[in-house]
């Protein structure tokens, strides 16, 4: 191991920002363990698994997710990096962004086609129909992330542009924009407010921390941006727990009617306004922690293995789960999770799930790589069993 630290050490470019890096990998290990920890399963009588959630038993457990709850960071880091990026680039902005897409697209074309095929061979192996189901909602929910991401990556020009003429000050409008589709669908005309009117804030919600990370890329937010951000970003997530009543948790929790996350509320942006000033605040000092050979090696590994961990992390622990549902109720696998015992026992189960996400990421970690070798027939394959494994996750088969 110090032997890899120390030629990863060596190939490490002396410009590399560490810290940016280090913030992207905590925020990239946040989503398995927010994933793994607030999910859980119930079985039926039939030995079928079903979603469950520890939030539904615990309302004092919602604090947690404050700390997973990292995709601010996660679109933070990411415009930074995407504001560096286009402002190095050589070409037209088209081959820019079509390098950024594919980028994406090739993990999660990957993952859904490998479980397409996966789902007739499981039935034929005798597992239940309904945990297939189970499986593909989880397999498929992270990946909305891919979609959101793509979408604020093609505004990366005009936030550029904002950055430069306005300063930290372009991401204002964006708040603004999630609090009054708030008070619309929580206010006192929220019985005449039309459900759809939610959407509105899926793009400004998750644009609002890309935006600041493409001003701090472009050096228009410093210390002093970092404290505002920080401060007034906790204080507006008080304002909003407290005196609004904003759900506490950061997640969905099954049988609540308010959710903060789909689509991102207000609590979300205070959030990540609050994750962003930290992050900001704390560059430097990550910065010179991640000079320890060590320490920096984990940190490269997590980076170059971002979208197995985001696409594979749930197959990972549904490869301990579906076999423990064969063998009954196993405590932080497949029973139900309403004790702190399940917490506890779920906790044991996290390095399992890791060694199954690091085993799988073995043979998925090429779907990363640019598909030099896969003939167009292959892509079309790929496409089209993505496509089937998409309509079956979202129940419209």
């Amino acid at each position: 191991m110090s032997a890899l630290a120390a030629k990863i050490e060596a190939r490490t470019p002396a410009h590399r920002d560490r810290a940016v890096d280090g913030l992207r990998a905590l925020a990239l290990l946040a989503v398995p363990t927010g994933h793994w920890m607030l999910g859980g399963f119930t079985l039926d009588g039939d030995g079928a698994l079903h979603n469950a959630s520890p939030l539904s038993s615990f309302g004092f457990f919602a604090p947690v997710s404050w700390v997973l709850q990292m995709l601010g960071i996660f679109f933070l880091v990411g415009g930074y990096a995407s504001a560096l990026s286009y402002r190095r680039h050589q070409g037209s902005t088209g081959a820019w962004l079509r390098g950024r897409i594919a980028r994406l697209g090739r993990p999660v074309l990957g993952v859904t086609a490998v479980w397409a095929v996966m789902i007739p061979v499981l039935y034929a192996l005798g597992v239940p129909g309904t945990t297939l189901r189970t499986g593909a909602t989880l397999v498929i929910q992270p990946l909305w992330f891919v979609g959101v991401y793509v979408a604020v990556t093609a505004l990366t020009p005009y936030c550029v542009r904002a950055a430069r003429a306005t300063g930290a000050w372009a991401a204002a409008p964006l708040i603004g924009f999630v609090a009054v589709v708030d008070f619309l669908r929580y206010g006192p005309y929220a019985d005449a407010v039309p459900s759809w009117l939610n959407l509105l804030n899926l793009l400004p919600g998750w644009l609002f921390a890309y935006q600041l990370g493409v001003c701090w890329g472009e050096k228009r937010i410093g210390r002093r941006g970092g404290v505002l951000l920080l401060a007034g970003g906790a204080a507006l997530f008080a304002v909003l727990l407290l005196a609004f009543h904003y759900p506490a948790s950061m997640v969905g929790v099954p049988g609540e009617a308010r959710t903060n996350s789909h689509p991102p509320s207000l609590l979300v942006l205070a959030l990540a306004a609050a994750q962003s000033g930290a992050a900001i605040l704390l560059r430097e000092r990550i910065g010179r922690l991640l000079r320890r050979p060590s320490l920096w090696a984990p940190v490269v590994v997590i980076n170059l293995s971002a979208m197995t961990v985001l696409c594979w992390h749930q197959t990972a622990m549904l490869a301990a789960a579906v076999p423990g549902s064969f063998l009954g109720t196993v405590a932080g696998l497949t029973a139900a999770p309403d004790s702190l015992g399940w917490v506890l026992a779920r906790a044991a189960w996290l390095p399992v799930f890791a060694g199954l996400l690091i085993l799988i990421g073995r043979y998925t970690r090429g779907f990363e790589t640019p598909w030099t070798r896969t003939t167009k027939a292959r892509r079309a394959a790929a496409g089209l069993l993505a496509a089937g494994f998409a309509v079956f996750a979202l129940g419209l088969a």
